[in-house]
């Protein structure tokens, strides 16, 4: 799916053209910086550290792991129905994250080449404005989706802790624990997914990088200043 490119500038060094506004910018960084605390936090508490030396009473290394976890969490979900509004006001290119053009055949057809450039089977790349097909869909299940399920699997959590009578018991744990069968299968899909998402940042970074270099068109300087510069 395309649309028509808002260009700002043509050089001898390549068209320049408008791609992300400024909240999608922010909201990338902000998320980036949450999901990293996250993974880290996460990590530590599903296997927690060896016990430190002295009285239990005058440590309280775990509390502050958790805590950093919490407000990271709170961070993320809050930038995350940030996000979903900008969805709503903002340019196409902000709404692309929560959309899949699966009736598009234009569509599919820029999937197939993708994979065939991935793979090493085609020598140009397609040029797009946004993301690519391919890129496309990874972002809509590996944040859209997998964002939704950690916000949700993670407070129907917090909530257990926090008991009954709190917001997010009310909200998440009344029916998402049922949901998925008890509290540990709860962590257990949290736990999962997040790993899941850890290799998404992975292939994520990878594949910006990737295409900076070899597609010649600018991709990881246009989540900062918003601009994208196709180089041919």
């Amino acid at each position: 799916m395309s649309v028509e490119p808002q260009v700002i500038d043509e050089t001898a060094a390549g068209t320049t053209v408008f791609v992300y506004e400024a909240p999608v910018r922010i909201w990338h960084w902000l998320n980036a910086l949450s999901i990293g605390i996250l993974a880290v936090t996460g990590y530590l508490i599903a296997s927690p550290l060896p016990s430190v030396a002295g009285e239990a009473s005058d440590n309280f290394l775990m509390g502050y792991i958790r805590f950093t976890h919490f407000a990271a969490a709170y961070v993320f979900a809050i930038a995350f129905l940030a996000r979903i509004y900008w969805a709503l006001v903002g340019n196409h290119h902000a709404k692309q994250l929560f959309i899949l053009p699966l009736t598009d055949k234009e569509w599919w057809c820029g999937m197939v080449q993708e994979l065939q450039w991935y793979l090493f089977l085609v020598k140009q790349p397609r040029k797009y404005v946004g993301h690519n097909p391919l890129a496309h869909l990874f972002m809509f299940f590996g944040i859209t989706l997998g964002g939704i399920f950690m916000i949700t699997t993670g407070f129907a959590l917090y909530g257990e802790g926090a008991q009954e009578g709190h917001w997010s018991h009310t909200l998440f744990t009344n029916w998402v624990i049922p949901l998925l069968g008890q509290s540990q299968d709860v962590h257990t899909w949290h736990h999962m997914v997040a790993w899941s998402i850890v290799w998404f940042i992975i292939l994520h970074v990878y594949a910006a990088l990737r295409e900076d270099i070899m597609s010649r068109q600018t991709m990881v300087s246009a989540i900062v200043s918003g601009t994208r510069t196709f180089r041919d």
